[in-house]
């Protein structure tokens, strides 16, 4: 890629995720987007966004079916960016206790786990969270994520900007250093966005939520460029 080559993403399909609406994000971002779960067409672009929703088990089945998992696992090894949205950041994880026990790509050492459901307190917590909620530079005390956030494309926002999320479960990065970002939901204050190396990626939809979103998408782009020279 030249310098002042548009970059080029792929939206990986596995069946799961709002696809045309990333895209759409992207090209106003200025990146070339292709949705595809080819491996020839995935490899062959700048960067790649695991998007997703729904269930981590049929995700990762799917992402098995298509002989995905050793790809994404290599891709990332060989300090490609790579960019994970809502259930796609998730994936990322060592493993996730929806519905059972699933391995997940691991390339994130840590766990994803279920907010727990309140609905018989008095301060009852509705799962999933569905809506706007802020994101925060620190959470309970650790401002090791303000760091991170300045090294990610969550760069240049302010502190608790709103974000939309929509999901059930949250993750748990082993390395809490890994950490951009934390959300409070209940009384739980979980991590929302990680940056390791090559990869970002964050519970919320970027794509959902307005200007900022955009604005996150616009610094994806920059932050892509930065990790391809």
């Amino acid at each position: 890629m030249t310098s002042n080559a548009n970059i080029t993403v792929a939206v990986v399909d596995y069946g799961l995720g709002n696809l045309f609406s990333i895209k759409q994000a992207c090209a106003h971002a200025g990146m070339e987007a292709r949705i595809s779960n080819d491996r020839q067409v995935l490899a062959g672009t700048d960067a790649l966004l695991l998007p997703g929703v729904g269930s981590f088990g049929q995700a990762m089945a799917e992402l098995h079916k298509l002989d995905l998992v050793h790809f994404l696992q290599d891709y990332t090894a060989d300090s490609k960016p790579l960019i994970g949205i809502c259930l796609g950041m998730q994936l990322l994880m060592s493993s996730s206790e929806e519905f059972g026990r699933h391995a997940g790509l691991g390339i994130i050492p840590g766990a994803v786990c279920k907010f727990e459901d309140k609905a018989d307190e008095a301060d009852h917590l509705k799962v999933p969270q569905m809506g706007w909620n802020t994101i925060c530079r620190s959470g309970a005390g650790d401002m090791s994520a303000a760091k991170q956030w300045d090294r990610s494309p969550l760069a240049g926002l302010p502190d608790k900007t709103f974000m939309y999320f929509v999901h059930s479960y949250y993750v748990v990065p082993e390395d809490a250093d890994r950490v951009a970002a934390y959300t409070a939901y209940g009384g739980t204050s979980y991590c929302s966005s990680v940056v390791q190396g090559n990869i970002f990626a964050c519970q919320f939809h970027p794509e959902r939520s307005g200007p900022n979103g955009l604005k996150i998408y616009a610094n994806i782009n920059a932050w892509i460029r930065h990790h391809t020279k």
